[in-house]
Order: C-alpha cells, then structure tokens, then sequence
C-alpha cells in the first residue's frame, strides 16, 4: 500500500523473490464483527513503512502456537491506493488454530506477515466484459479488483456475482451498491440459497446463475471471470466455463 505523506519510506514489493522474505510487524488498530464468525483486523504499519501490493494479493501471517509458530495466508481485502489499514477478512473456521487465534486479538495487539504474494490479481481495467463470482469472505480479493478496475478509464461491462449464507454475510455490499449506481457498466449480483420472502436479489447458487447467463445463454465466449471460493466449488465452477469454450487464460481462479 502506497502511503503520501513525503516523509515515508516506500517499499516495493515483488510479485518474487528475496524482498518478500523480509518481515513486517504491524498493529490492530481497528475490528470490525461482520457476523458472529466473520470478522475484519484493520493493520496499521509503522510509519516509516509501505506495503505496495496488486489487487488480489495475500499476505502470510505468523501464528504463535504453545509448540509452534504456524504460516497462514489472508487476502488482502482493502484498496492499494488507499493511504490507510491493510484489511483482512476472516471466519472462524471449527478447529482452525488461525482464526482461532486471530479471533483473541485486540485492538493494539501486534502482527507480523510477509508478501505480499499471489498470483490471483487484477491490475488494470479489463478490454473485455469480466465476470467476478465470489462466496463469502472469498469476496477479499475481488473488493480491491472492483475497486481498481472502476478507477481507471474502461467502458467494459463489469458484473458481480456474490453469494452468503445470508443477508448479514454479504460482505461490503452497500459499497457494491454504491457503486453500481455510480457506474452505468458494473453491476451488482448478490446471491443468497434461501432467502426471505422480501428478498429482491438472486436465489440459488453461483454455478446455476454462471451456467443460465453464460453458457447456455448464449454462444460467446469472448469474456473474462475472476472466481474465487472455498473447497471445490470454485473449481466446478472453473470446469464448468472451460468446457464450455471460455480460454483458460481467460477464467482465472483462487481456491480457498
């Protein structure tokens, strides 16, 4: 993350190599509960520190356990342009020690990560229409996509599949629906399995909404997606739009 103030020291961070070994320490200045098992740490370096990072990136968190020090990886949810926290987004996973034990932590606790990394990214507004589809706190890396690719010049269609539990879990979405009104070209999708009766969005899946509009829908298969979810969904998501005929470069993915 880019910081402005000219008496910061700037560091850039590869997509490789030795740079990312170096660690950094970084405090919990804020914590935001989502829902009673989702969760946001707000990080604040110190102040002669910068993190540069491309929208999708994670970074490897250090996790102290009684025997053991464990390397865990969080995306990224916040905007590398912004001069402020580095967010990261979480559940708390049964018997996860990682969740486990960032969800102890406190405002003023310390932290120590290396990165970022990852290859998951989006750096410039895309030339052709791109689909985003994400579930849950997979929403982290495609937040800070969005961000980016509304920033710069692009009237390619821009549309976002997203889907929750529940209303609660829907990540952000006053931002996704902010946006959409703001941008004529991206729209906002949200999705819930059973919603309640007042519900004006999706029902359903992801992958029934992917194949009604994108596959048997039409026979183009010029666009671009950006998938990312847990377990192996995304990948039946992944299989789903290649066999179809979509290029494999041109359906990208993270599996959680």
């Amino acid at each position: 993350m880019a910081l402005s103030s000219s008496r910061q020291v700037r560091i850039t961070m590869a997509t490789s190599g030795a740079n990312q070994r170096v660690t950094y320490s970084a405090r919990i200045e804020r914590i935001v509960e989502h829902a009673a098992d989702v969760r946001s740490l707000f990080l604040r370096l110190p102040e002669a520190t910068a993190l540069r990072f491309t929208p999708g990136q994670f970074i490897s968190l250090a996790i102290p356990l009684p025997n053991e020090t464990r390397i865990r990886p969080y995306t990224l949810a916040s905007n590398p342009e912004h001069d402020g926290l580095l967010e990261i987004v979480f559940n708390l996973v049964p018997g996860g020690a990682g969740s486990h034990y960032l969800f102890k932590r406190e405002v003023g606790d310390e932290l120590t990560f290396t990165g970022p990394f990852g290859l998951f990214t989006l750096d410039r507004a895309p030339e052709v229409e791109t689909i985003f589809a994400a579930e849950g706190t997979a929403i982290a890396p495609i937040r800070p996509m969005i961000r980016r690719t509304l920033s710069q010049p692009s009237a390619a269609p821009l549309r976002l599949f997203y889907a929750a539990r529940s209303r609660a879990e829907l990540l952000y979405a006053a931002e996704f629906e902010a946006a959409a009104n703001q941008f004529a070209h991206f729209a906002f999708e949200p999705i819930l399995p059973h919603p309640p009766a007042a519900w004006n969005g999706r029902r359903g899946t992801l992958i029934e909404h992917l194949e009604a509009l994108y596959v048997r829908a039409d026979e183009r298969r010029d666009r671009a997606f950006y998938l990312c979810g847990v377990g192996q969904a995304v990948i039946e998501q992944r299989d789903l739009l290649r066999k179809a005929g979509y290029a494999r470069r041109a359906v990208l993915y993270e599996r959680w």
